[in-house]
């Protein structure tokens, strides 16, 4: 798609009665939107015509639509969306082409859609309460503001160093910035604030632009901290989680990609090909649950050692019937209430009700069919020992293509979700951001400490889809291989870029690399430039239709529940779902490999990862990646006197309520903006 389409107008066309003057309603707010931004009003005024509206809405059965309808549009309009209304009454909107602005304009365009849901959190009574709790002296609990290090006496520390010999820069840096790693355990107190560390990491993460949002799945969240001075300041946070499950750019590279992948065999077909293929099809048929199968008499042994189209077929409409009675039968609480009383006893008692559930009972119908449609292909095409001509030949059909990919995507998400993660939140607090900091904390993200906490927190985890496919718990291997993330802005990332270092300094062999390696970019899809009360006026738009909730937010339902439900809620509206939750926002995609044999070990080729350092001394690798920072950024960093300038800047002195100091969260008012501590910084 050429980046004109992708930038095409589009219309809004929702299904609202004429009679009503609803619709009259919904292209006059269009026309005031348009002329709000032709003149750049503020979000203010944007808000304040929709709220005039509102109140003009008829409380009849439209309403809900209605109210869903405008909000969408106003929300597109405070994303800088072109609002017109066309020659024959349409309404219609255009996406901002971030690629026609400067770098300063782009930025401010998303900086203002991130700010948009972490200015309405910060509003929030609950967040203000929290705020209020962690700033405030109790008992032995200090203030948050005693982890903060003061700007000025940093900048002083930093200019003496600059007057030592270049020789001697780093062990003098050593005595003003000593950094390490600290992670953050729920129930574990900071040992100098008795604050907890996960309210530590949560107050410096609602300095950022965006908004601090939970994550499904695995997570590990980190603070880096500075034991140079008393307290040992907060450098910066970071976390790990779960990844995204499907970029296109990453999985390219990777070469795992369904097109990609069949290049490579089909120029370099093996006998190996065919043996991971068997091994990954048999491997997956043996880890699902079949015994309420055979008993509903779906199957046979017989038939999952010779398959036939017949068994395939029955398993294939049990499938769907059982996916149909879970959308229109599960209780979401119910259901997230009964599996947490169930894991109270035995846990293969757990996995097996959870197997026996409707949803389970679906996603394994349709996992076996697959499995056993291609355990048919490869029984046609290479019945006995496999040789290179019944590879070549089986590449070459139209079965074994569709055969390769299905195994090739049952082999990805094995490993997606344990072998890799996302870094989900990376960067330094103030008044460490200007020293990039924020490039010591990336690098710590992809350090031998991280690898080596992630194995040892995750080494008996019990895999949650897995688990429930199998109906006994299954455990896999908790070897971290790949980090991916992304920028915040498509424009460039000073934190990531150039950013790699001699594996040799933590122990790896000599000429290879730990570093930030750019994928691609990636416009990818998403939610953020939609408000909570738009976002609740399409889920309850789809919960009052006449085909109830099909989404009910539970783990293994499937991907993200909140994108499906906007989507459900726009395709109502009959807006176009693909173009407006397309956000218009180039990232780069950045992936950082800790295996060199990293392909093979995600494609489950190989058994263990061949690491790119040792793991025998985790705390080592930190401080060596610590002093090489030093080296190569820190020590050239305070040559800048305007640098030492901005560090001096952030003080522990107060402005009526809050400290000057860039990493005090300040609640949202009218015509100020929050400090953003991920912000980068030019160099």
């Amino acid at each position: 798609m050429t980046r004109q389409a992708r930038n095409s107008w589009v219309v809004l066309a929702p299904p609202l009665p004429e009679r009503s003057g609803v619709r009259d309603l919904f292209r006059e707010h269009a026309r005031t939107l348009a002329a709000l931004l032709e003149r750049d009003a503020d979000d203010a005024e944007i808000d304040g015509a929709l709220e005039e509206l509102r109140n003009a809405v008829p409380q009849d059965d439209q309403t809900t639509k209605a109210v869903a309808a405008l909000s969408v549009l106003t929300d597109l309009a405070r994303q800088r969306w072109l609002v017109r209304v066309n020659p024959s009454g349409e309404v219609e909107v255009q996406r901002p082409d971030g690629q026609r602005l400067d770098p300063g304009q782009e930025k401010a365009r998303i900086r203002r859609q991130e700010l948009v849901k972490r200015d309405e959190q910060l509003r929030e009574a609950a967040t203000r309460r929290f705020i209020d709790s962690v700033t405030s002296r109790k008992g032995r609990q200090l203030p948050i503001y005693a982890l903060l290090r003061d700007g000025r006496e940093l900048a002083a520390s930093l200019r003496e160093v600059r007057a030592t010999p270049r020789a001697a820069r780093v062990a003098a840096l050593r005595e003003v910035v000593d950094p390490y790693l600290q992670l953050v355990d729920a129930d574990e107190r900071c040992v100098h604030t008795n604050l907890k560390l996960q309210d530590v990491w949560r107050y410096f993460r609602h300095t950022w632009t965006n908004q601090y949002v939970s994550t499904p799945g695995r997570s590990m969240a980190f603070l880096v901290r500075d034991r140079a001075r008393p307290n040992h300041p907060v450098i910066g946070i970071g976390a790990l989680g779960s990844p995204i499950v499907q970029i296109r750019e990453r999985d390219a590279w990777i070469g795992w990609h369904p097109d990609a992948f069949m290049e490579f065999v089909r120029e370099s077909p093996s006998v190996d090909l065919a043996r991971w293929l068997r091994k990954t099809i048999d491997t997956a048929i043996s880890e699902i649950y079949v015994a309420d199968l055979y008993e509903e008499d779906l199957l046979s042994v017989g038939a999952i050692h010779a398959p036939t189209p017949d068994v395939v077929n029955r398993l294939v409409t049990y499938g769907e019937e059982q996916r149909e009675k879970h959308h229109r039968f599960v209780s979401s609480p119910e259901m997230k209430r009964d599996l947490r009383r169930s894991r109270v006893g035995d846990a293969a008692d757990h996995w097996r009700e959870r197997a026996e559930s409707h949803l389970y009972k679906s996603k394994r119908a349709l996992t076996l069919a697959d499995m056993l449609r291609s355990r048919m292909v490869l029984q046609r095409h290479l019945p006995g020992e496999p040789d290179l001509d019944g590879v070549v030949e089986l590449l070459a059909s139209t079965d074994g293509d569709r055969m390769v990919r299905k195994v090739l995507r049952k082999a990805k998400a094995d490993r997606v979700g344990i072998a890799m993660a996302d870094i989900i939140v990376c960067g330094a607090v103030a008044p460490y951001s200007p020293i990039l900091g924020g490039k010591l904390v990336s690098m710590l993200a992809a350090s031998p400490e991280i690898v080596d906490a992630y194995r040892r927190k995750y080494v008996e985890q019990e895999s949650e889809i897995a688990s429930a496919m199998a109906g006994r718990p299954i455990v896999r291997p908790s070897e971290l291989v790949f980090l991916g993330t992304t920028s915040l802005y498509g424009v460039g990332s000073s934190q990531y870029n150039r950013l790699r270092m001699p594996a040799e300094r933590v122990g790896g062999a000599p000429g290879e690399r730990i570093e930030y390696l750019q994928l691609g970019r990636s416009e990818a899809y998403g939610t953020s430039q939609f408000t909570t009360s738009t976002v609740d006026s399409l889920v309850t738009l789809v919960q009052q239709s006449s085909n109830g909730q099909r989404v009910n937010s539970i783990f293994g339902e499937g991907v993200s529940p909140k994108l499906r439900k906007i989507r459900d809620g726009l395709d109502r509206l009959n807006f176009p779902a693909d173009a407006l939750l397309q956000h218009g926002r180039s990232r780069i995609v950045y992936g950082i490999p800790l295996a060199r044999n990293l392909r093979e070990y995600l494609l489950g080729m190989d058994d263990q990862p061949e690491y790119l350092f040792p793991l025998e001394r985790p705390s080592h690798g930190t401080q060596q990646i610590a002093s090489w920072w030093m080296e190569r950024w820190l020590s050239k960093r305070i040559e800048s006197d305007e640098v030492l300038r901005e560090v001096g800047r952030h003080t522990t002195v107060r402005d009526g309520r809050y400290l000057m100091h860039g990493a005090c969260v300040r609640p949202p008012v009218a015509d100020e903006d929050q400090p953003a501590l991920f912000d980068e910084f030019a160099y």
